[in-house]
């Protein structure tokens, strides 16, 4: 058995949950009421994509060589437009 290492991306949802991005397959996208159910449906979702690309014959992407920052930008704050009538 073969351990296929992919980065996962949570962003909270407004109405609650969070969707969940994997980056490495583009359009494999998956949500869960919370954390821990969020990480199961990224797991059965990227086992899909997996079969489906191993189906059509597609090379299996990973993130085993990959690796995610982030960085801070700073921006002047905006000033107010004070407009006259």
């Amino acid at each position: 058995m073969q351990n296929l290492r992919y980065h996962l991306i949570f962003r909270p949802e407004p109405e609650g949950g969070f969707t969940v991005i994997v980056p490495s397959l583009p359009g494999c996208i998956s949500y869960g009421k919370n954390l821990t159910e969020a990480k199961k449906m990224a797991r059965d979702a990227i086992k899909g994509y997996i079969t489906s690309l191993k189906k059509h014959h597609e090379p299996v992407p990973t993130d085993d060589e990959v690796f995610i920052s982030s960085i801070n930008i700073e921006q002047p704050a905006a000033k107010l437009k004070l407009q006259y009538a």
